[in-house]
């Protein structure tokens, strides 16, 4: 925990005596309400809790303004529209009461969440005026009861302090680590606390005697650096006894010194005159200036031991490392620029130090945003779980996103309570509910690109591939009336089907017909295929007519060629249209009878209603 806080004086003399009068003013407004929730944090001691992290004085008026009893205050007017925005901003932050015990036992919905708050800060002091405030409400939670410790606590090690992390503000981090860790496990942190406490002095003395050789070696090779002891955080030392599986005893680094030095070169020099009066653990050594840590973070690490064998920590950095490290994008907001880059989301937290490698303005402000996290939205289900999607994205989208089923049957949308049609653009933070029908219906506009129902590709395949899958039950019969037609010319023996689908290759009959129905396999090829399988030239016989040569038969109902008709097996065909007839059936199309069949003279009365005139064509090929 940190042992100095700062106070209203420290404010006042960080800023010039016009702005000082200013921050009172907003300080005056707050205080003049009644209704002050002693449990809940004032905007005076989120406004400290910034004051270190070298903020201007919109961030500082802007964390006092945000408290909620001014939400009907005219900010604007008063202290003009870039503080005005900015307190919108934190609003927007505050508003998004998402995290749930649910989402706790979720890693992928606690990832989502943290990249919703991250893709909700259009300005990023939203988010580090949203982190002070954090930090003030952890240090006044032991007011409220044990539920409420617990979960507040909980979330601020799965939202909070893994955000501060990304954004390399150390100093939050390890506060909202250790204030959190106390609450969730009183007796560890104890624990933890009193053992550092009475190792205070050995600790003290090593440390001592390691800066005054260290110095003494500096001083000689002519190098100015500032060495002091550095504090170690009890949910750091906790995190490293579960990891490691060591008790607090076997625990090395608790003894950790700084090195701040003014050029990266002389980083490397000191580090080689640590080597050179220390013995150093080579497993240990990390180096973190050439290869930086994910949210930009360089430093090198090296751990030695010293007279007694006690394992030293030493990190070395230069003093811009080291206000980066305390820092992170706090300590560059006002003079640095984003990579113009298109940077995934996905690899978001590297980019982090890409935002801080040129400088320029306050475009930072804008970048922040617009390159890491402009391609995507984060939307609720009713029941609260979080759903990524791309920029632009529909409820239909969403849809398909929760279940395919729920996307073909999908007939509505409701945002928010409210009815919005299909092709509505979804914004971070709303909550969809999806209307279904009993059936599944897509529809063929909704993957014209011109209409925009659907943004995700993934949806997009999943309608395209239901639309594929119910044409398939017209290509079919049609495969089937071309192959019928087929057969009726050159009239194969039995078993010409099989031998089709082999001589084509296909796994079955069914892919036959598809192959046909989408001429996949044109007429050319089918009529070759049948004639190989039976031999060329063979004549085509009939009963009571002599045989067509060089000829096909084909066959007309009701004056139309294009439909499914068959030989019933119980007659043969009849070059005399007279002696024929057509009866429908009710799944193989049309079945061919002699006139005086015995099953037709058989038909009820209801029956002979889908008797059919039929004629059969001598046509020449």
């Amino acid at each position: 925990m940190p042992t100095y806080l700062p106070s209203n004086q420290d404010l006042y003399r960080r800023f010039s005596a016009h702005e000082g009068d200013v921050i009172r003013h907003a300080i005056a407004l707050v205080d003049s309400h009644d209704d002050i929730e002693l449990s809940r944090p004032h905007g005076l001691d989120v406004a400290l809790n910034l004051l270190e992290l070298n903020v201007d004085i919109e961030t500082i008026l802007a964390a006092i303004l945000s408290d909620s009893r001014l939400s009907e205050y005219p900010i604007e007017a008063e202290f003009g529209p870039f503080v005005a925005s900015l307190v919108d901003n934190v609003r927007q932050l505050n508003a998004l009461n998402v995290y749930s015990k649910n989402i706790a036992t979720q890693a992928a919905q606690v990832e989502i969440l943290r990249r919703m708050l991250l893709s909700t800060a259009e300005d990023i002091r939203a988010l580090l005026i949203k982190l002070a405030y954090r930090l003030a409400r952890l240090k006044k939670l032991a007011q409220e009861g044990q539920e409420i410790r617990h979960f507040i606590a909980q979330e601020t090690l799965d939202l909070y302090s893994p955000i501060a992390n990304r954004l390399g503000i150390g100093q939050l981090k390890w506060a909202l680590e250790d204030y959190a860790f106390r609450y969730l496990q009183p007796e560890n942190y104890s624990f933890i606390a009193k053992s550092l406490e009475n190792k205070r002095i050995h600790r003290e003395d090593c440390i001592t005697d390691f800066i005054s050789v260290l110095q003494k070696s500096l001083s000689h090779a002519g190098i100015h650096a500032e060495i002091k002891g550095r504090p170690k955080h009890i949910y750091s030392i906790w995190q490293k006894m579960q990891r490691k599986k060591l008790p607090i005893e076997e625990l090395y680094d608790l003894l950790a010194v700084r090195v701040i030095v003014q050029q990266p070169g002389q980083c490397y020099e000191v580090l080689g005159l640590v080597h050179q009066h220390w013995t150093s653990i080579p497993k240990e050594f990390d180096d973190y200036i050439a290869n930086p840590k994910n949210n930009g973070y360089q430093s090198l690490h090296t751990v030695i031991l010293d007279a007694d064998n006690n394992r030293i920590e030493v990190q070395i950095r230069t003093c811009e490392m080291h206000e980066f490290a305390e820092l992170g994008v706090a300590a560059h907001w006002r003079y640095k620029e984003g990579s113009k880059q298109d940077i995934a989301t996905e690899k978001s937290i590297a980019s982090l130090r890409q935002l801080l490698e040129e400088k320029d303005g306050d475009s930072l402000l804008a970048s922040f945003r617009t390159e890491l996290f402009a391609d995507r939205v984060y939307v609720l289900t009713p029941a609260g779980e979080l759903i990524d999607l791309v920029k632009g994205a529909t409820p239909l989208d969403f849809a398909y996103a929760i279940h395919t089923d729920v996307g073909h049957r999908c007939r509505g949308a409701k945002v928010n309570g409210g009815i919005v049609p299909l092709t509505y653009s979804l914004q971070t933070g709303e909550q969809v509910e999806i209307l279904t029908g009993n059936y599944c219906l897509p529809n063929a506009n909704w993957i014209d690109p011109n209409l925009a129902y659907l943004k995700t590709p993934r949806a997009i395949y999943k309608v395209k591939s239901w639309l594929k899958e119910q044409g398939k039950g017209q290509q079919s019969l049609l495969g089937q009336q071309i192959l019928d037609k087929a057969v009726q010319r050159i009239r194969p023996k039995e078993g010409y089907l099989t031998k089709l689908v082999e001589y084509f290759k296909l796994p079955d009959r069914s892919n036959l017909w598809l192959a046909l129905g989408r001429n996949g396999i044109n007429g050319g090829q089918l009529n070759h295929a049948l004639k190989e399988i039976e031999g060329k030239n063979r004549k085509v016989k009939t009963k009571k007519a002599p045989p067509i040569k060089e000829s096909a038969l084909e066959i007309t109902v009701a004056g139309t060629d294009n439909i499914l008709t068959h030989f019933a097996q119980c007659c043969q065909s009849q070059a005399d249209d007279d002696e024929l007839i057509g009866f429908i059936t009710h799944s193989n199309g049309i079945a061919i009878h002699n006139k005086n069949c015995e099953n037709i003279s058989q038909l009820s009365d209801e029956q002979k209603k889908q008797l059919v005139t039929v004629s059969l064509k001598a046509r020449c090929t």
